[in-house]
């Protein structure tokens, strides 16, 4: 059995993360002070709620800031993942950029210097009183970089949560319920597999494929458990019976079908295409790809909690941050004033996002109600269980490579937990 050596204790709190893949927009020039120029980076599409949330927001900042510019790039979940901290470290830093959050991520760039630390701004500007204790989470980074705790380094404008997508016109097709017990939800994909049918949209290049895992993993869960891996909290124990059955139920649904071995090499975008194109009927993923299937989707589709557990990955969405030499920070502060506001996040709510800061009242559409109902009920339930990369630097590489072993059969379970176990052993903080 693999343990973990003793941790660094951090403050467990419930927080409110994948992101839709875009490329470079191109490089611009490294800026300057004058104030007149806010560089910012978000890796959201321009079709999700958040993209559409993030642009009302720059005509908002240009509208409020006359003769200041707003430089926008995009830039993917991948590029900053794996350049943030050479182009931190760099004059090309932007002002503000959209960055991942989590021991990993943000946590990691606090402790090596590279974030502004906003403690002042959020206390001065009421970022604090907007967002709620769960939400915080994943703003505050003590000197170990562990969240939960500490300076706010930085700020999430919209929450997260992931669920079954499923395809009710294909569902009907072939005479299959909605599932409500897990149970119900193998015998569906069964019965797609009996039909020809491959069932779950899967990108085992990026971020789905180990989401899969730690969904099945986390059914054999409790908060014990999540505050042990995530927050260094106790003993990870990677042959554990939740770990097990994970690993084991992932392969196991390969060799049924569930998933295809082909899907070792498929990314996110392309996942989400196939559901949305109707080819795959059902996709378990994030709140961020709600906007995008309610704006694309031709087809009457639905979502459920992932069935017979109370724990799902979710937290406060991805944060705004404000690299360390950033060259106009007052400006950046603005930025992100402008899209905590009830004005913005009420539009985020309305588009499928989940707001962080709108007035309820404001919300009329009856998906997004759903939608903020569903995180509501996860969230109050103390349901939020953060996501499996984010515990140690590195760990989402490990991961991608390690979990497209399982789907191509080329390492058993038990080699998988060991190899995972080991890395996470490896760069988890000691005491």
């Amino acid at each position: 059995m693999l343990t973990a050596r003793r941790r660094v204790t951090a403050v467990a709190a419930v927080a409110l993360s994948g992101a839709l893949l875009l490329t470079s927009c191109g490089d611009s020039d490294s800026g300057s002070s004058d104030g007149k120029t806010l560089r910012l980076w978000h890796y959201e599409s321009p079709d999700s709620a958040m993209g559409v949330a993030w642009a009302e927001a720059i005509k908002e900042f240009e509208r409020t800031h006359p003769g200041v510019k707003v430089e926008f790039e995009e830039k993917g979940f991948e590029q900053i993942q794996k350049t943030a901290p050479m182009v931190l470290n760099s004059s090309d830093a932007p002002d503000l950029m959209e960055y991942n959050k989590g021991n990993a991520t943000a946590g990691l760039l606090s402790k090596q210097g590279l974030l502004t630390d906003l403690t002042g701004e959020a206390t001065k500007r009421g970022w604090d009183k907007k967002l709620s204790a769960g939400v915080r989470t994943t703003s505050q980074y003590d000197a170990n970089g562990v969240m939960g705790s500490g300076n706010w380094f930085g700020v999430p404008n919209y929450a997260e949560y992931t669920m079954v997508f499923y395809n009710k016109d294909l569902f009907a097709k072939h005479g299959i319920a909605e599932p409500t017990t897990l149970a119900e939800l193998t015998a569906a994909m069964d019965k797609f597999v009996d039909e020809g049918i491959t069932p779950l949209a899967n990108a085992g290049a990026e971020y789905m494929a180990q989401q899969y895992l730690y969904q099945l993993a986390l059914s054999k869960a409790d908060r014990a458990w999540v505050d042990s891996y995530e927050l260094y909290k106790g003993k990870a124990d990677f042959h554990d019976a939740a770990w097990t059955y994970g690993a084991e139920t992932f392969a196991d649904w390969v060799k049924k079908g569930y998933i295809s071995e082909k899907s070792s090499g498929t990314k996110a975008e392309d996942a989400g295409v196939s559901f949305i194109q109707g080819k795959a009927p059902i996709l378990f993923s994030g709140s961020w790809w709600y906007g995008r299937f309610k704006a694309e989707n031709n087809f009457d589709w639905g979502t459920f909690l992932w069935p017979d557990t109370n724990l799902t990955l979710g937290s406060g969405g991805n944060l705004w941050v404000v690299p360390k030499g950033a060259k106009n920070k007052e400006l950046a502060y603005d930025f992100i004033d402008i899209t905590m506001s009830e004005k913005i996040q009420n539009l985020l709510g309305n588009k499928g996002g989940v707001p962080v800061a709108a007035d309820p009242a404001a919300i009329t559409d009856p998906q997004a109600k759903e939608l903020i109902s569903d995180f509501n009920t996860l969230s109050d339930k103390d349901g939020l269980a953060f996501y499996p990369d984010w515990p140690v630097p590195g760990f989402y590489d490990v991961l991608v490579s390690e979990t497209q072993k399982l789907i191509t059969g080329s390492a058993e379970p038990d080699a998988y937990l060991d190899t995972i176990g080991e890395a996470y052993e490896k760069d988890a903080p000691e005491q």
